[in-house]
């Protein structure tokens, strides 16, 4: 079982759903520990590894940054459990919890949790590179 926290990225851009739902909204509206679906997109005509991030509410708040995203790919299709948690939001990225071979993610208690609202007092760190990772 690993967790590790994932920066998610694009959540600027509009969805190309008809509502053209906003990103950055959706996890403004989110609430730290709500579960998020993380869907591979092989299909992606920009990135065939892509991986699109899904609220509590099945809104798309963007995509896994593109140096973690083949990784975490090779293991949902290897088969292993995944599950996501909101984890807060900084500027212009989101952060989840990601914990792999079943379990919920547990929310790091070594610093303070974020607040979540993106107002620079979130005192939020992500782990650290390391090199299982590709760092």
């Amino acid at each position: 079982m690993d967790e590790m926290t994932l920066a998610v990225v694009g959540i600027d851009f509009p969805n190309e759903d008809k509502a053209r739902s906003n990103r950055r909204f959706e996890w403004l509206a989110s609430v730290i520990g709500d579960p998020v679906t993380l869907q591979p997109e092989p299909r992606n005509r920009h990135d065939p590894n892509a991986i699109a991030v899904f609220s509590a509410r099945g809104v798309q708040g963007g995509y896994l940054s593109a140096e973690r995203a083949p990784l975490v790919g090779a293991r949902i299709r290897r088969g292993e459990e995944v599950q996501a948690v909101f984890q807060g939001l900084d500027k212009a990225v989101a952060y989840i919890r990601v914990r792999f071979g079943g379990g919920a993610p547990t929310l790091p208690v070594s610093k303070p949790a974020p607040t979540g609202r993106g107002d620079g007092n979130d005192d939020f760190y992500p782990d650290a590179e390391g090199p299982d990772w590709g760092a």
